[in-house]
């Protein structure tokens, strides 16, 4: 007989779905096994291959007058045409090699089948004390570029800097309310050296596409650790095309690292976005690191596993800040999904700052720590 918990989830889910399938603009692919989703009739490409995507386009049936272009990133085009065939033709333009154009991906940070929590959160009935927060000297500058904030909630607003158009206040209980609130939860019970900046760029479903993280990442003010508890697959496995040019930009020759989630579907060795640039040979790979989730003895089965993943963090029934709201009369809860496993990392690395002098530095000291247990394949943090 099916459990409470389960027919919640259950629910979660359908009503996600349903949201999902109501996009008129959105494509979801799904001949590889799982779940590709992107902008239906748009291609993001570089400037520069404005004319060979034309060309490409016009090849396809798509006369040139047709086609529209609007730059939605800079350095970025949508190049949009009704009827596009979007893969086909991304595929055409990396036929020479260069990875400069592609599908506007979607991502998620749900529960539904991608990287944010796994399940819905429920109300913690445990005492958990709220932690100090940040020292006043704390030095590392973290961005958590997920949902926006909810005020109505137990994290002070002296723990965080947003702007206004980074608050939400959706208080649909099937929506991804109060996500980037637990994350930033995460952190501060693993550190006062950190300082968080709250980007929104998932709206309440928990939902982007490529071009607003481009966006956003582009955009981003000086900050140290880049939090990405959100994800996705790509039809050949091979990186966003444009996703990758924005962290190009954002970590070459920059003492910054990316801490990205694994995602939730459980699968293995099946790249998903943007945590398996982690296992990529591009000269930033280096600064991404890909967490997967465990539960404490062992990866958790729902986590995303592959030898891109860097390491483990504990992912499962985690307690945060949450919202005040319904039944979360504390505005506490618990929550599962590596969505919570990166942000662990992410304040590690803040917490390790001080005696590494360089964010750099503090990550080999999170790799060093985390070599000293496993969980399965991969090295771990407790």
């Amino acid at each position: 007989m099916a459990s409470t918990s389960d027919d919640r989830l259950r629910k979660w889910q359908r009503n996600r779905a349903q949201r999902l399938d109501a996009l008129p603009w959105l494509k979801v692919d799904r001949g590889s096994g799982r779940p590709v989703r992107y902008v239906a009739d748009e291609l993001l490409v570089r400037v520069e291959r404005e004319g060979d995507a034309r060309g490409v386009l016009n090849a396809a049936g798509h006369p040139r007058q047709s086609v529209t272009a609007e730059e939605v990133a800079p350095g970025v085009l949508a190049l949009r045409a009704h009827g596009m065939d979007v893969p086909g033709a991304a595929r055409a333009l990396r036929h020479g090699g260069a990875n400069t154009a592609g599908p506007n991906h979607v991502f998620l940070s749900t529960p539904y089948e991608m990287g944010g929590p796994f399940g819905p959160p429920v109300p913690d009935v445990d005492a958990w004390s709220l932690p100090a927060g940040p020292s006043p000297s704390a030095s590392v500058r973290v961005a958590v570029v997920d949902t926006g904030v909810w005020l109505d909630s137990p994290l002070p607003t002296g723990w965080y800097e947003a702007t206004n158009d980074d608050y939400d206040d959706t208080t649909d209980p099937d929506a991804d309310v109060g996500h980037a609130n637990f994350i930033t939860g995460v952190i501060m019970s693993s550190t006062s050296n950190a300082r968080v900046r709250i980007v929104k760029v998932l709206d309440a479903s928990g939902l982007c596409t490529e071009s607003q993280l481009v966006t956003a990442l582009l955009n981003l003010p000086p900050v140290d650790v880049v939090n990405l508890s959100l994800g996705g697959f790509t039809a050949d496995d091979q990186p966003p095309a444009i996703l990758s040019y924005a962290l190009g930009r954002l970590l070459t020759g920059v003492d910054r690292v990316v801490v990205a989630a694994a995602g939730n579907e459980g699968t293995v060795d099946e790249p998903y976005w943007p945590a398996a640039f982690a296992g990529t040979d591009l000269p930033w790979a280096g600064q991404v690191l890909a967490v997967a989730a465990h539960d404490g003895s062992s990866v958790c089965d729902w986590s995303n596993t592959g030898d891109w993943v860097s390491l483990a963090a504990p992912g499962s029934d985690i307690t945060s800040t949450y919202v005040t709201q319904g039944e979360f009369t504390s505005g506490v809860a618990r929550w599962s999904g590596t969505s919570f496993a990166a942000p662990r990392v992410a304040a590690a690395i803040a917490e390790h700052h001080t005696s590494a002098g360089t964010v750099v530095g503090a990550v080999a000291q999170v790799r060093a720590d985390a070599s000293t247990r496993s969980f399965g394949p991969y090295p771990g943090l407790g």
